[in-house]
């Protein structure tokens, strides 16, 4: 006997219509508005038992050693929940907490050891208030919006296709972010902390140096972010200013310019 049977849906239906397998009785569809995913991430920013706090560790390391396979990740985070960007604020926790370390202690050594100039409580409060909240946060909402319209208007294969992320956009930065703080923050200041701000030319080339490296860094990375979106064309508009770069570069040296020593000053006329 031949029982009569509903027909076989279509796999374009779904938005994973490149697995064999059906969609999850959870999964979330492509329409979901950006205003829902912003208050999903904002509501979990309260909520430290719910972040994967190894899993973001794990992200930190490798954007030294191999930053292809975290954006590797992303992809499949698109094809499980049907967003390029992290839903998970730990990585972002994770930065400002190292953010804010690094801040007070780049304060202590450059400030007091080497400047000779002692600060408040106060004044190391609003020096961190003013790099995590600002330099990071401020800028980093102004640079993701940038690239982000940019991508939208410039690079989209097909106009009425998907559009980049916001979400995705300040993943990007934020990812792109770790790097040269690590560099900047903590290992020009360990390491070479006396040589750096010496009137030396050669400490000039040690501090530009070190500059140089984390420019280049965060420029890679937000190439890798961006060409990982298939929806994208003609992404290597992102490593356009790496000859400008160079250029710029010996261009300090021969005048001299410590590019540490100015940003010391800048910190020190914004706490003083």
């Amino acid at each position: 006997m031949k029982y009569s049977t509903s027909p076989t849906p279509s796999l374009n239906n779904y938005p994973r219509s490149t697995s064999p397998l059906p969609a999850p009785a959870n999964y979330q569809s492509a329409t979901v508005s950006a205003a829902t995913k912003r208050y999903k991430y904002f509501r979990r920013l309260f909520k430290f038992n719910q972040m994967d706090f190894e899993y973001a560790a794990w992200q930190m390391v490798y954007l030294f050693v191999a930053p292809q396979k975290v954006f590797r990740n992303f992809n499949y985070r698109k094809h499980t929940k049907s967003q390029f960007a992290r839903d998970d604020p730990a990585f972002l926790v994770l930065l400002c907490i190292w953010l804010f370390l690094s801040s007070i202690f780049f304060a202590t050594i450059c400030f007091e050891k080497q400047l000779g100039i002692g600060l408040s409580w106060s004044q190391v409060v609003l020096f961190v208030l003013y790099v995590v909240f600002v330099d990071f946060l401020g800028a980093g909402i102004i640079v993701s919006t940038l690239f982000w319209y940019v991508s939208n208007k410039y690079l989209r294969r097909d106009r009425d296709g998907p559009d980049v992320e916001w979400g995705y956009a300040f993943d990007v930065h934020i990812n792109a972010f770790f790097p040269p703080l690590s560099l900047l923050h903590c290992f020009q200041i360990v390491l070479f902390n006396n040589l750096v701000n010496d009137e030396s030319f050669v400490a000039c080339l040690v501090s530009n140096t070190f500059w140089l490296a984390s420019i280049i860094y965060y420029m890679y990375i937000t190439f890798l972010g961006y060409s990982n979106l298939p929806m994208l064309r003609n992404i290597r508009v992102f490593l356009l200013p790496l000859p400008v770069l160079v250029i710029l570069y010996f261009g300090t040296l021969l005048v001299k310019w410590n590019l540490s020593n100015i940003l010391v000053s800048f910190y020190v006329y914004r706490v003083l």
